[in-house]
């Protein structure tokens, strides 16, 4: 019986790191698609797979993976907007928005059991995105020495429509895609 749990808690280990493995890697994916903004803050996917993350894997998972996703940009590997990596990007001007990711996924993945019919699962999902903002555009303010109106006009307002299409389209994807992975028994 002793055996049995330990070949359980094993695989079920096992499974974990390969779910956080796979979510790292897609959030890494997801950076790749990116439009350069003239304020020096991207458009990127990334925040479409953060919640996505937390949404199917669960509030423990899904922030690990945010968690690995930037451990890996820290040391130097390109899975950052434009293949870029390394410590000085993470804690570039933009380094709020990606240092606040495992809070964005956290939440998303607390909220993510209520579903898409809830208004706490839309309301912590966009708790998660402002969040992002808000650490994002301060961050932005300290180390781009800025303003806070320069800094909103750069990090907050060209991304309000893709932030609300995002949001949309994590909600409702990552509860139904957590749906049928759990179907076919995956999670």
């Amino acid at each position: 019986m002793e055996k049995e749990k330990t070949v359980t808690r094993q695989t079920t280990n096992v499974k974990d790191i390969c779910y956080i493995a796979i979510f790292t890697a897609i959030i890494a994916i997801m950076a790749q698609i990116s439009i350069p903004l003239p304020g020096g803050v991207p458009l990127t996917l990334q925040t479409l797979a953060v919640p996505l993350a937390g949404i199917i894997l669960g509030a423990k998972r899904g922030t690990l993976s945010t968690l690995v996703y930037i451990l890996l940009a820290m040391v130097g590997v390109p899975v950052l907007a434009g293949l870029s990596g390394g410590i000085g990007v993470v804690f570039g001007m933009t380094g709020g928005f990606i240092l606040s990711f495992p809070i964005m996924a956290l939440i998303s993945g607390l909220v993510s059991d209520k579903g898409v019919k809830s208004p706490i699962y839309w309301l912590g999902l966009l708790g998660g995105v402002i969040i992002n903002y808000i650490v994002g555009t301060i961050w932005f303010v300290v180390v781009a020495d800025s303003t806070l109106v320069t800094a909103i006009t750069a990090c907050v307002l060209p991304f309000i429509p893709t932030a609300v299409i995002k949001l949309v389209l994590s909600g409702i994807l990552g509860d139904t895609l957590k749906k049928a992975m759990h179907k076919a028994n995956l999670l």
